[in-house]
């Protein structure tokens, strides 16, 4: 179940613009953001294509891909999709990306000068974070949304718990998630997951991986659909089911 805001949460910052405004919408439609590593440019760019043939509308390019900015730039134009960066640890990282046409910012920890300098471009921006304490500051600076990471080091009822006394918190998990795990995610409440290594294999991006990227796509959102009928039909029975402090 995702969480339903009812008002500005406690502690909120600045309200998003309508371009943040417009990604987030697009993520909670969508409900899978493609996390996308590689060893080179040509490797990320063959994953993305793949991705994408399998039904993927959300690509989160990580500042890890050697020449990132330069990938975020060349498709940033591209229709069809909602082109992001991701890994972005720094200012500097953020500034590079929002100069090379990112649309939203995902980072694995919290640094509130990238959570302010999102907030003032207008762009939707999703900070790490792994306690409460951190999502209430993520909050505090603008942020609608956060990442659980790693998510894969807490599971699924972490969400729940954070749920009780934060429930208007958008709690995206990446770390481990993949097309058999997503629907425990999405029932505990997540209004996203960041996917990676569950789409990409690693190793060389051949044929044969492009192949294996389009059908672990398209498994994911067959998995990502089900599950949030699921959701959808059971949620008067797991509306308070958050653990409370």
């Amino acid at each position: 179940m995702s969480p339903t805001t009812t008002g500005s949460p406690v502690g909120a910052g600045p309200a998003p613009g309508p371009g943040a405004v417009g990604v987030l919408a697009a993520m909670e439609r969508e409900r899978l953001v493609h996390v996308v590593r590689g060893d080179s440019a040509r490797d990320a760019a063959a994953t993305i294509e793949a991705a994408v043939a399998g039904g993927v509308r959300i690509v989160e390019v990580t500042y890890t891909v050697p020449g990132a900015s330069d990938l975020i730039s060349s498709l940033a134009g591209r229709d069809g999709i909602t082109l992001g960066a991701g890994t972005v640890r720094t200012p500097a990282e953020a500034e590079a990306a929002l100069a090379a046409g990112a649309r939203f910012l995902v980072s694995p920890n919290l640094d509130l000068d990238v959570v302010r300098l999102a907030v003032t471009s207008d762009v939707l921006v999703v900070p790490g974070i792994l306690t409460a304490t951190e999502a209430q500051s993520a909050l505090g600076a603008g942020a609608p949304a956060v990442k659980l990471f790693p998510a894969s080091a807490v599971g699924p009822d972490y969400i729940r718990a954070l749920h009780g006394p934060m429930p208007e918190l958008r709690v995206m998990p990446s770390g481990g998630i993949g097309p058999t795990n997503v629907a425990a995610w999405l029932d505990a409440g997540a209004f996203a997951v960041g996917m990676g290594g569950g789409l990409s294999p690693a190793g060389p991006i051949d044929d044969a991986a492009r192949a294996a990227i389009t059908e672990a796509a398209t498994a994911a959102l067959g998995a990502i659909s089900s599950a949030t009928q699921t959701v959808h039909r059971t949620a008067p029975r797991t509306a308070n089911r958050g653990a409370r402090s």
